[in-house]
């Protein structure tokens, strides 16, 4: 009998682990009205203490009919307490969810009309029987659109050809050597996104389980993921396609935002849909989250994202372009997450980790090659640069991890000026305490402004 390589039982091993943990996490919560997308300064997110207790079985209660013996429910406790608030504050109950990691029933709740949000949370906030209150906060990907860029995709999907000449930001990141060191093998990264495009030829067998948390929403068409996804894992089958910063690591695709009608290339995504993807990260083992969006402060995700970190988990979250290096956005406003800004954006005294965000190379819905701009591609590449430390089962605390990016970042030369930018190459030899990479990857050739059009010529 022929025998099966240890590494391929392995990665099969992640993808099993990851997919059912995804299945079985927790039960599915009634999809949010359409009102809380339009609208969410009417609804506000309680949670409440909520004793572990077994869910009951129920036709369509579980994701994909899945038996619900184990899964974390709700107590009749917690039950009690919402239809308590409920009828003291004239709140109506939307949609409600158990959070496993934090104890508590989570609960969107809309407000009587005519009434002030901001009276109703500080009345909420000094209740005892509310675990906690914030609004429905809203969150943006960090993409940006040219003027320049074309409005629309060509309808026929592209032929695959060697892009490597044009993904200038590897040569200014040190990726291709680095990859003589790592390819980011066997690290789980959660993209907290949009939908990706998981059939893309470039993402082929790199994305081992994937969730909406957007009911109704379309989830491989959707472009601000694939973008995301595709810089940090795709695979150059012989040369011809994209290349990614950790074209070895496994993606776990959680689909938290929705794109905006007006703007496909940009999405929103909120505090209850976030928190879902969130506590999914943690149930199916992510190594590395990548959180290319931001927004206001909003406690309950920074609840999760530190049981996440108090379990290895590592976070990378996008700095807003307008941010001045302040940190009151989430998610960087969290300590302890990995805040990145584009290189081409940042001042000269930022103390976040800068990597190349202007005209990048990506992948894009069916099947499709396009150049993309924002801190959401500068916070891909810094998450795939981490999966290259982490390759191979070597486990580094975020600190340590933020301090040899840092250290280890480097200038380079542009018409534009010189830039600063992490350093991959230079990051996994000075983790694997090799010899440096200095005058190893060819200087950076890049125009002062990249063109933002579909990454496709005739050969």
């Amino acid at each position: 009998m022929a025998r099966v390589p240890l590494r391929a039982l392995t990665f099969a091993a992640i993808g099993l682990v990851a997919g059912c943990a995804l299945r079985q996490s927790a039960l599915r919560p009634a999809e949010l009205p359409a009102q809380a997308k339009a609208d969410p300064a009417r609804f506000v997110v309680i949670t409440v203490r909520n004793q572990p207790q077994p869910a009951v079985a129920t036709p369509g209660s579980t994701p994909r009919g899945y038996a619900a013996g184990g899964v974390y429910g709700v107590g009749a406790s917690a039950r009690s307490v919402t239809r308590s608030l409920e009828r003291d504050y004239r709140l109506h109950e939307v949609s409600a969810w158990p959070i496993e990691s934090l104890r508590v029933n989570c609960i969107v709740m809309r407000l009587p009309d005519l009434t002030a949000r901001a009276t109703v949370i500080a009345q909420l906030a000094r209740d005892a029987r509310v675990e906690s209150v914030e609004p429905l906060n809203q969150f943006t990907t960090e993409t940006a659109t040219p003027q320049d860029a074309p409005t629309e995709t060509p309808p026929a999907p592209l032929r695959k050809r060697t892009y490597l000449p044009l993904q200038l930001n590897l040569r200014e990141l040190g990726v291709l050597q680095a990859h003589k060191l790592s390819q980011g093998a066997a690290v789980r990264i959660a993209i907290v996104d949009t939908g990706v495009d998981y059939q893309h030829p470039d993402l082929r067998g790199r994305i081992v389980a994937r969730r909406n948390f957007v009911a109704g929403d379309d989830f491989a068409d959707d472009r601000h993921g694939t973008e995301v996804a595709g810089l940090i894992a795709a695979t150059a089958d012989d040369g011809q396609g994209l290349l990614g910063v950790a074209p070895k690591s496994r993606l776990i695709a959680l689909k938290a935002c929705w794109p905006l009608p007006e703007n496909a290339a940009e999405a929103a995504c909120n505090s209850f849909t976030l928190a879902q993807a969130l506590e999914a990260a943690i149930t199916a083992r992510a190594d590395v989250v990548n959180l290319s969006l931001a927004g206001p402060p909003d406690p309950l995700l920074a609840r999760l994202i530190d049981y996440g970190m108090q379990h290895g988990i590592i976070y990378v979250g996008a700095v807003p372009p307008d941010s001045s290096g302040h940190s009151d956005t989430f998610p960087i406003d969290v300590p302890g997450v990995l805040g990145v800004q584009s290189a081409e954006d940042a001042a000269a005294a930022t103390r976040h980790l800068l990597a190349p965000g202007h005209g990048i190379l990506t992948l894009a819905p069916g099947g499709h090659y396009d150049f993309a701009s924002g801190s959401s591609l500068a916070t891909a590449e810094v998450t795939g640069i981490v999966a290259l430390l982490l390759a191979d089962g070597r486990r580094l605390p975020a600190p340590r991890v933020e301090q040899i990016l840092t250290d280890s970042s480097r200038q380079f030369a542009t018409p534009g000026g010189t830039l600063t930018s992490v350093n991959a190459c230079a990051a996994v030899a000075h983790a694997m305490a090799r010899t440096g990479c200095r005058g190893m990857d060819p200087p950076s050739t890049r125009s002062p402004v990249r063109p933002f059009a579909v990454a496709h010529t005739d050969p």
